[in-house]
Parts: C-alpha cells; sequence; structure tokens
C-alpha cells in the first residue's frame, strides 16, 4: 500500500446551511470509485474534522454518480452569518476533505 492525498483521485463540491457543511465527493474516474469507498468513511472524515468538533458525520454513496456525499453537523462556528472565520465555510471545507491521506494500491 502507498499514501497519496484524495485530490489526487476525487474532486468535491459544498454547500452549508446554518451549523451544517454538505461536501460532496466525485471520482475522477469510475474504476476509482471503491477505493474512495473504502478510505473515505465517516470515521475518518470526522478524524479528519476532529479540529471543528463536528457532533455528526454522516455519508451518503452515490454510486451510479461516482460520488457520495457527506453532511457533517456543527463545524461552522454557530453558522455563515455569525461566525467570524469565514476561511472554513463553503469551499475551504472541501478543500480540506481533499487535503486528507488515504491509502491506495500502486
Amino acid at each position: 500500500m502507498a499514501q497519496a492525498t484524495l485530490y489526487d483521485y476525487a474532486h468535491a463540491r459544498t454547500g452549508d446551511k446554518g451549523e451544517r457543511s454538505s461536501i460532496s465527493l466525485f471520482a475522477y474516474k469510475a474504476d476509482d470509485y471503491e477505493l474512495l469507498v473504502r478510505e473515505v468513511t465517516e470515521e475518518r472524515v470526522t478524524k479528519h474534522f476532529s479540529f471543528r468538533h463536528p457532533s455528526m458525520v454522516k455519508r451518503y454513496l452515490l454510486p451510479k454518480l461516482g460520488g457520495m456525499n457527506f453532511v457533517i453537523d456543527d463545524v461552522l462556528d454557530g453558522g455563515v452569518n455569525q461566525s467570524l472565520n469565514l476561511d472554513m465555510h463553503g469551499k475551504a471545507l472541501s478543500f480540506h476533505l481533499l487535503a486528507m491521506q488515504i491509502e491506495t494500491s500502486i
């Protein structure tokens, strides 16, 4: 096994509402979808965002699209309108997820 960065295998889109962030992750190649399912779990995403203290992370698989959606609760410091921490909203959260290290077989 070798390590790689998630952004080598996928791209992401993010939305937020109140204290909830929704990050959709899509494999660049259909053949890499199973790798993402294996490596990008609710537990690993919770750990990756642990500095933001999420109360819950839920993963929804989208196999026909080669993707998955993560709904992450309580990571936005009171929501976009209340927080002074604008850097951790929207695209910044998807970029943070894409920086996660995954195990690959080469």
